[in-house]
Parts: C-alpha cells; structure tokens; sequence
C-alpha cells in the first residue's frame, strides 16, 4: 500500500484521508470582501458579506469535516492550511508540497486565548514576549514556544521540543481560524522549494487540481513570510531565526521602548550575528535546512554593493553577459529576466547588449526595501512564466526588509557573481588619480 501511496504521489494524485487517493480535481476558488470582516472583543469574526461567509464556512467544513488542506491568504503569502491539531490532517500538507518531513510547521492561532490554549500548564510568557505579542500580533511575528506533546502533534515541529506560532493580522485568515475554532499549520502554499505565492495565480499555477480550494483575498500586502523569533534561551536575548515581514529594527526599537524588567534583551540575527549549526541541521522552524523559494529557471544574484572575496575577480557586464551565453549554450536569442531596480547602477549597461531579448520586472527603488519585499516573489514568478533562460536580481543592502529580501534570494539563487559598472570598470584600469579622491 505505501508503494502505492508513493507511486500515486509523484504523478500528483493527492491522498484524501476519507477516499484514499484520489483523480486530481479542478481547484475551487471562493472570493472573499476583506473589508466585510471585522472582529469583537472576543476575537470572533463579525461578517457583513453573505457571499464571504458561505465561502468561510465551506473552508471550515474541507477543513474540519474531511481533513482536506484549503489554501487562504495572509499578510505575508498565502499559505496551505490544515488542522493542526490532528496529524492526519497535517499530512495532507507534507503531500500536497512534497514537503521534507524534518521541515517543522507554523501554527497559525486567532486569539491570545487560542495560544494560551496550546502552550504547557506551567510555562509563564516572558515579558519579552509579552511586549512583542502586544506590539506585533495579529501580524507577520512567529515565537517559538516550548511544546506541549499531548497537543502539538509530531508531525508539526519535526519531534522538536519547541513549536512556532504566530497569529496573521489578514482578516480572512484569522476569521477562518477562528470559525474553524482550531489552530492551522499553514506553510506557503506551492510545491517545496518553489517561490511563495503572494497572488491566487501564483497558487493555481502551481497547486490547480492538487488542493480542493482557495479562499481568494487579493494580493498579499507584505508578499515575504513571517519574521521567526526565538526567545526561549536562558540569557533572555531574541535570536532572529528567519527575518521576515517585522524588521529587526522594529523589534529593537518596541523592546528599548516598552522593556520594563532591567535592560532590554539583545537582538542577535541568525548567519549575522550567530550561527548555531544544530538548529540550521534539526531546524526547530521552516526555511533554515533546504534551498528555498527558487524559481524554475537559474537565478544569478549580481552583487553590485559588497566586496568580492578575496581571490574572486568581479565581472563587468559585458562579461557577464558573454559567460552567461556561453553556459546556456543556445543557438537562439537568450531570453534574460531582470528583477530591476529603478535606482539601479548596472542594468543600463545590461540591456546595451541587444542581442539578448530581455524582460524586466520593477521591483522598486533601493530606498523602499518593504516595496522590493512586496513585489519579489511575484517578480520571479511572473518571469519564469514568460519563459525566461535566466533571471538576474541585483543586491539590496541588508537592513530594515532589505535583509529578508537577501535571506530569500540567498537562498534561491543557484550563483552569486560580483559585477563591477561600466563607470568602476573604467577607473579601476585608469592610471590617473584625479579623479580618485584621497
């Protein structure tokens, strides 16, 4: 039977708890008014659109009644839900993504009482989180927290003693949650290792016929996923395990501000200002292990802002230009992608080569990171379905949403090359010193 199941699996025939597997069926997508949701002091989703809340309810019931994964929209990107709290249910995810089982799920909650609901008996929150939860949820912030096992299933945290949480702020998401009245695991809804869905396009071009539904909230408004804290280690400091939607600027400044027990903790980012190897090889949260939001074509990350490391020889555009046709190899025009930015040094001397046919995809200005987040995902996903050979990225500088912009592409990108402009390529071959000051 598992032969089966695993046979069936890789031609896409998704298994269903109560028909085992199953033909893959047209995804059906409900619409739903974010403006017609708002929500009482309880926490309870008051909804003034019929239509929304026939849609809802329909998610709840593929949720709860038949153990079947729906896909909704968040903040951050839409994610693939399933019933957290029964394994069964949360199967279906691993399955749907080809999802590696040591990759741990974020528990999406509706409510602080929802979270409390899940945590053990005796664990008290720390006032770090006491203020981040109060500043930054509902939003994209996840905590870690230590595990109860007679509620959070295995499958869940990878056998991790710890589970992350978070609760979304997108009206839909959290409305769901909170009318299903169980917490939702919900990774990214597309195939494992692919660029995070941020439209419902994205989500059919990868998952149509894989998942039963889709709650259709428009675009998401941050377009990269959560920011992953920890805060569980005796020394009391955050450590920053995957930036995200909330800077780390943000979190230093809501700790300085609002920390009343003694000094405020330290915010250390995870491969800049600590590296723990055991957590990056038995991740205690997603997108740690394994190469991540990669497009199906190459992606090359031009670094234009830091220094090559010492031995490397940076390229000019024109170099890079003539390597890149000479590794693809093909008789016919190369067809180059470019994630540009308006404020770009570089992609002038780019586009001068017209033998090439380019495609190009604004993702903003280096000066507004947030907008470069929101439209990065979209970006590749929008280009590699023109058909592009190759997409090239230009590097953004590490702080505020710049430094999850970098942690996504790093990650994505099969080859980082260092490129020198036309302007620093001329004065680095020049002899005179005029134009260089002292």
């Amino acid at each position: 039977m598992n032969a089966v199941r695993h046979y069936l699996a890789r031609v896409n025939w998704p298994w269903r708890p109560s028909t085992g597997f199953a033909k893959p069926l047209p995804t059906q997508v409900l619409k739903c008014d974010l403006s017609s949701i708002s929500f009482d002091a309880d926490d309870q989703p008051q909804i003034k659109s019929q239509e929304t809340l026939e849609a809802l309810r329909t998610a709840s019931r593929h949720l709860v009644e038949a153990f079947e994964t729906v896909v909704f929209p968040t903040e951050t990107v839409y994610g693939l839900g399933a019933l957290a709290l029964n394994a069964t249910a949360s199967a279906q995810i691993f399955s749907t993504k080809g999802r590696p089982p040591d990759n741990p799920l974020i528990v999406h909650v509706s409510s602080v009482k929802m979270l409390l609901s899940l945590l053990p008996s005796d664990y008290t929150l720390p006032d770090s989180y006491r203020v981040l939860i109060q500043h930054f949820w509902p939003g994209p912030l996840t905590l870690l927290f230590p595990r109860d096992p007679t509620k959070i299933p295995d499958i869940i945290t990878a056998k991790q003693p710890t589970v992350a949480i978070r609760m979304p702020s997108h009206p839909v998401a959290r409305a769901l949650i909170a009318m299903t009245n169980s917490p939702l695991a919900a990774p990214s809804a597309n195939s494992s290792g692919k660029p995070s869905p941020t439209r419902v396009e994205h989500v059919l071009h990868d998952l149509d016929g894989k998942v039963g539904l889709v709650l259709d909230g428009g675009p998401c408004d941050i377009g990269l996923e959560s920011t992953v804290v920890d805060g569980l280690h005796e020394d009391g400091n955050i450590r920053v395990l995957r930036p995200g939607g909330v800077t780390v600027e943000e979190i230093e400044q809501v700790l300085l501000q609002n920390f009343r027990q003694g000094s405020p903790p330290k915010v250390l980012v995870h491969r800049r200002d600590f590296v723990d190897e055991e957590v990056e090889q038995v991740p205690t949260t997603p997108g740690m292990k394994y190469r991540h939001y990669s497009p199906s074509v190459p992606l090359k990350l031009l670094r234009t802002i830091s220094k090559p490391p010492q031995g490397v020889i940076a390229d000019t555009p024109s170099s890079l230009l003539h390597s890149l046709k000479n590794s693809l190899g093909s008789s016919a025009p190369l067809r180059i992608g470019l994630l540009t930015l308006s404020d770009s040094s570089i992609i002038s001397d780019l586009v001068n080569d017209t033998e090439i046919q380019w495609r190009q995809y604004s993702l903003g200005s280096f000066t507004e990171p947030a907008v470069v987040a929101q439209r990065l995902f979209d970006g590749l996903l929008t280009l590699e379905k023109e058909g592009v050979d190759v997409i090239l990225i230009e590097e953004i500088s590490e702080d505020r949403e710049g430094l999850a912009v970098m942690n996504r592409v790093k990650k994505a990108a099969d080859e980082e090359r260092w490129i020198l402009t036309s302007m620093e390529a001329q004065c680095k071959s020049c002899s005179r010193t005029s134009c260089h000051p002292l």
